[in-house]
């Protein structure tokens, strides 16, 4: 059995919609009905992820060039927002590390040309140091704006990219 866990920061909904999409896709590349694939928010999340667990997601919004913190969560719930109890950041550093599990993070970002930064890459980077030595940066997909919406075309982009990573956990694919 082969098993994914969507582990996801959203507080306007649209990295949750993403995370959705993304485990659909999972779901529909997979050449067997074997596995499952869990998504579950980050204040729900395991600090220990479970040995049948073949792959890990790890998605936010970016904020302030990277992952949120507590001052830009609570910038966001003053602007209609739902903030974690903790976020990706956090959850992170509570970690139990799986040295040989893949890990592939993705992000939500708004389009702003010249503006650098990505939750993705600094949860890559963050999870590598904590000792997953197989994180990876995954997509980033793009809202309109801070509370959203998605923009067009997002979400089938997730659904194509789940299905391309359920490649990675497919029986016999190593």
């Amino acid at each position: 059995m082969k098993n994914v866990l969507i582990v996801h920061e959203s507080m306007f909904g649209n990295t949750h919609e993403i995370a959705a999409a993304i485990a659909d896709g999972l779901r529909r590349g997979r050449p067997t009905e074997d596995g499952d694939v869990q998504l579950v928010h980050v204040d729900d999340a395991p600090t220990v992820i479970p040995d049948d667990v073949d792959l890990l997601l790890v998605g936010g919004p970016t904020h302030a060039l990277g992952m949120t913190r507590p001052k830009t969560r609570e910038d966001a719930a003053t602007k209609g927002g739902t903030a974690a109890r903790e976020g990706v950041r956090e959850w992170i550093e509570s970690l139990t590390p799986r040295p040989e599990l893949p890990v592939v993070t993705f992000d939500t970002r708004v389009h702003v040309k010249m503006l650098p930064g990505s939750a993705a890459s600094a949860a890559a980077k963050a999870l590598r140091h904590h000792g997953f030595g197989r994180a990876e940066r995954g997509e980033t997909f793009w809202v309109q704006g801070t509370p959203g919406p998605i923009e067009a075309g997002e979400l089938e982009r997730a659904r194509a990219w789940g299905a391309e990573l359920a490649t990675r956990v497919a029986p016999g694919v190593a």
